[in-house]
């Protein structure tokens, strides 16, 4: 009797380990899409949801574990910008007004606040947390037929919740600065001051929603073989 109460506890044991297994699952990368709203802020335009514009693109993660992911995108946005109505007097009471097209390539560390998935409960993983990301990256802009390029640094919080296991949604506000003063045309500076390069600078922003998808399923029990 004691072997045989012996032999179901370990076949009960072996059920459920391979269960908690299936719901543990885990995997190395996600990959999907997003679409949102792009703004600028720069010489011509005093806040960033003066000339809202239209952003799209693809993101691919590495996802180390639960906390950290090293993410990889690549956007297009449409930005624009008026002088008119803004509180500035530019020198000859002159005013510019533009519409330039921005492609990004970008290479972030994100840190989720709070473990993040679904399964493996002694981790105390939640499906939504809120992250932080910073990265480098370059811009490209074209406008009125002259394209210009800088490197750029994104700074962005959101927050992720995974749908299921393998599904993932999230909204992101982001803002990145680029080193360059060309995002908006041959544009320089409407206010004819020097000042430093770091300083003279655009920025824009985006409002984001994704949709990944995971896969490369984790080894949970690796086995070896000679």
């Amino acid at each position: 009797m004691k072997r045989l109460t012996a032999i179901l506890l370990l076949l009960t044991g072996c059920v459920i380990t391979n269960r908690m297994h299936a719901q543990e699952s885990t995997y190395r990368f996600d990959m999907g899409g997003q679409i949102g709203m792009s703004g600028y802020l720069g010489d011509a335009s005093s806040s960033i949801f003066s000339h809202p514009g239209f952003s799209g693109g693809l993101t691919f993660r590495y996802l180390p574990d639960v906390r950290w992911s090293l993410r990889t995108l690549v956007n297009v946005l449409s930005i624009s910008g008026d002088t008119r109505g803004m509180d500035d007097v530019f020198p000859g009471f002159s005013n510019y007004d533009f519409k330039a097209t921005v492609i990004e390539a970008q290479e972030r560390v994100e840190f989720n606040f709070f473990p993040y998935g679904i399964g493996e409960t002694y981790k105390r993983l939640r499906r939504w947390t809120p992250y932080l990301a910073a990265g480098v990256g370059v811009s490209i802009s074209t406008c009125s037929g002259q394209t210009n390029a800088g490197f750029n640094i994104p700074m962005a919080f959101g927050i992720k919740y995974k749908a299921k296991p393998r599904l993932n949604l999230a909204l992101e506000f982001s803002m990145t600065k680029v080193f360059s003063d060309h995002m908006d045309g041959p544009l320089s500076d409407l206010h004819q001051i020097e000042s430093s390069f770091a300083r003279n600078t655009d920025w824009y922003s985006n409002i984001s929603f994704s949709l990944t998808y995971e896969f490369g399923e984790r080894c949970a029990t690796c086995h070896y073989v000679d």
